[in-house]
């Protein structure tokens, strides 16, 4: 089973995973956003609605995870794009899209303001 963790990171916490990475320690599959407010930016009600109904099931068309999702194309194909330019959903060589993972794991820690 394939997981993918969703987190809010710094450049220093993304730049020490890979360079763990490059030492051949394992660091599991990371989409990383910088703030919270840009995770939540990102993962709409509806594009969290889109990513679970696509979550472990291969690669579709947009008109295929509108059907699913029981939305009009014009929006579910706002919504890809925008996942797509965030690096969350990837394009299969055939035009499909796809969200190739099975599990997501969110991880990100609220801290109170000084």
């Amino acid at each position: 089973m394939t997981t993918v963790t969703l987190s809010v990171a710094s450049r220093e916490d993304v730049t020490r995973r890979a360079l763990s990475a490059f030492k051949g320690e394992q660091q599991g599959t990371h989409i990383s956003f910088s703030s919270v407010e840009l995770l939540w930016q990102t993962m709409t009600r509806k594009r969290w609605e889109l990513l679970k109904t696509m979550t472990g099931q291969g690669a579709m068309s947009i008109r295929e995870a509108s059907r699913r999702v029981g939305r009009d194309v014009k929006a579910v194909h706002g919504d890809v794009h925008a996942l797509l330019d965030a690096g969350i959903l990837d394009h299969t060589d055939d035009g499909k899209i796809v969200f190739p993972f099975d599990k997501v794991h969110v991880d990100f820690t609220l801290t109170a303001v000084a």
